[in-house]
């Protein structure tokens, strides 16, 4: 069965920020009729898990205001334009967690919340570490916390966005052997 992508019947940007933008299409369904989508556009994202050679695992613990607390979270950050994600993963856990890896491998790309955001999602495991200063964003307020990856996987809820959960499960697949393509 073929699947009919839906036409665009308008589209018109609402918001402008920084980071996203607000848009809102008018589509055509195939029944007939039409239906309004709202969606966020953003410029993509990396995530990385900076595994150590103790089997450790480096995260953030960071405010985030939209839910009102703070959160342990695996470093990641948005990609610049026209920016490669490897080059923004290397970026981001210098910034954010002062670490650089001589081992990268791809884990994958995700979408973050396809019902109404278009942001993708890389994934990367970082390995061989050297610690060097941290030098997180003006806006951003981290600490670093190292925990076990073993005790990580066994209680997924101690890292309760979707980001970390999801690459946490990708690095388990490939230290179990489905290994994507070192790059």
């Amino acid at each position: 069965m073929e699947e009919t992508i839906p036409e665009v019947v308008s589209s018109r940007t609402i918001y402008t920020g920084k980071i996203v933008t607000l848009q809102v299409d008018e589509i055509a369904l195939p029944q007939g009729r039409t239906a309004t989508r709202e969606i966020v556009r953003h410029p993509g994202a990396v995530v990385m898990a900076a595994l150590d050679s103790a089997d450790q695992i480096y995260l953030v613990r960071q405010y985030r205001h939209a839910i009102g607390r703070h959160l342990l979270e695996l470093p990641a950050g948005g990609l610049e334009p026209d920016e490669e994600p490897l080059l923004a993963a290397k970026r981001e856990l210098r910034e954010e967690v002062g670490l650089v890896a001589d081992e990268w491998v791809f884990l994958g790309m995700f979408f973050s919340t396809p019902g109404f955001v278009n942001e993708r999602l890389y994934a990367y495991l970082a390995r061989s570490l050297t610690q060097v200063p941290q030098d997180p964003d003006d806006d951003e307020n981290l600490s670093v916390v190292r925990l076990p990856l073993t005790s990580l996987l066994e209680h997924l809820e101690r890292v309760p966005d979707a980001k970390s959960m999801a690459t946490l499960l990708l690095v388990d697949r490939f230290i179990r052997g489905d290994r994507p393509t070192t790059t």
